[in-house]
Parts: structure tokens; C-alpha cells; sequence
């Protein structure tokens, strides 16, 4: 009796040592037309096998590049779609990726605020430019207030806006700094509706019945 630990190793154990062993005689048939049909019924057995695989975007491509991986590559076929043949394209290292290694100046404030004081020196209209200043500066109130978690005072922000733009950048004095936030939390009664009386309607009382709880008797 032969074991299948004593036999030779499954690629892919999703199609199993028969599909396997078809792939073998495929690389052994003499004519390169011969191959080229046993693969493509291969590939349409691999379809049926592995059916989620149809759902997959160029999953033909996936299929046939198993199928030469399965065949270690050794199957002298012509695939219909760009598949690697050789070891070496299979195990290509992507492209390393080159993260931004520019600093922030001040971390708490981000990367988006630099960029949006850049684009306002940019701007040659003072009235826009101060339309965006003063979204800046609001901006600049709640990222350090939930950075700190404390109250802040506008003459920070006017300083550290100073400073990020170089000294190009001001806030007037007659210019509000607010941090704009909703009022309404879901799940929170942030407001009562008032009736004619000017009492709150969330306070009304209903009669209740006495009666509920007493015991009921039948005659």
C-alpha cells in the first residue's frame, strides 16, 4: 500500500494529485500542439475545481500561472495571457516604496496644515487669502485642543501661525477664532422642546393606574 506521505508532494492541494499527474503527462507529450491542448483542458479542470476563482478579476491569468507553477515550469506551452515562465519572474521583489521624509515642524497641527499655509501665501487676493487664513486658524484651535485636552488661548495660535508661514501669514486682531463643533451628539438630548406654558415637554407626567397591580377578583 502506497501513502500519500511516502508519495511525491502536492504543489497545490486545492486540485489535488490526479490534476498533478496530468499536469506530468502534459510535459511529456512530443508536439507543442498536443501541450497546448492538454493545458487548456487542464486550466477549464482547474476551473472547475476551484469555481470562486471565477469571480476574481483575470482569474485565467491566475489559473495558467498556477498551472505553470504546478508544472514547475517545465511545460513548453504558449499561455493566451501574460504569465511568468521561469522561476525568476515568479519571484520578482516589487518596487521598494519611498515614504515622504519631510519634516513636521509641529506635529500636533499635521502635515494638511503646512500645505494649507503654503497654498494661502500662494494666494494673491487678501480677501481670500484671509477667508482661508481664518479656516486655518480654526483648524489649527481644534487640532491642538484635542491634542492638549486644554483650553486655547487665540495668542498661541496667532504665534505658532506666525511661525509656520515664515512671518508671511498674520491673524488680525478683529479676526474670531472659533472652533467649530456640532451640538448635536446622536444619542444625547442636547435640547428640550418648550409647549405654550414654557415647560419642558420631556417632563410630563402621565396619570398612572392604580389598578395595574391590584389583585382582580372574580365573582
Amino acid at each position: 500500500m502506497n501513502y500519500n506521505t511516502e508519495r511525491e508532494a502536492i504543489t497545490m492541494r486545492e486540485y489535488g494529485r490526479n490534476l498533478q499527474r496530468y499536469v506530468e503527462f502534459a510535459k511529456k507529450l512530443p508536439t507543442q500542439e498536443q501541450r497546448q491542448k492538454a493545458a487548456e483542458a487542464i486550466v477549464n479542470m482547474m476551473g472547475i475545481l476551484n469555481p470562486q476563482s471565477k469571480f476574481e478579476q483575470d482569474y485565467k491569468q491566475k489559473l495558467w500561472g498556477q498551472l505553470i507553477q504546478i508544472a514547475d515550469f517545465e511545460l513548453d506551452v504558449k499561455p493566451p495571457c501574460d504569465v511568468p515562465m521561469t522561476p525568476q519572474e515568479a519571484h520578482i521583489r516589487p518596487a521598494v516604496l519611498h515614504y515622504p521624509k519631510s519634516n513636521i515642524r509641529m506635529k500636533h497641527y499635521g502635515k494638511n496644515v503646512e500645505s494649507l499655509i503654503q497654498k494661502a501665501i500662494e494666494i494673491e487676493d487678501p480677501q481670500q487669502e484671509d477667508e482661508l487664513v481664518q479656516i486655518i486658524a480654526n483648524f489649527m484651535k481644534l487640532s491642538y485642543k484635542n491634542w492638549s485636552h486644554e483650553e486655547v488661548n487665540n495668542n498661541l495660535i496667532r504665534q505658532d501661525l506666525r511661525t509656520l508661514s515664515n512671518g508671511n501669514l498674520e491673524i488680525s486682531d478683529d479676526m474670531h477664532i472659533e472652533i467649530t463643533v456640532s451640538t448635536n451628539t446622536p444619542g444625547k438630548n442636547n435640547f428640550r422642546k418648550k409647549g405654550a406654558s414654557g415647560k419642558s415637554r420631556n417632563n410630563t407626567s402621565y396619570p398612572r393606574n392604580n389598578n395595574r397591580n391590584k389583585n382582580k377578583r372574580f365573582r
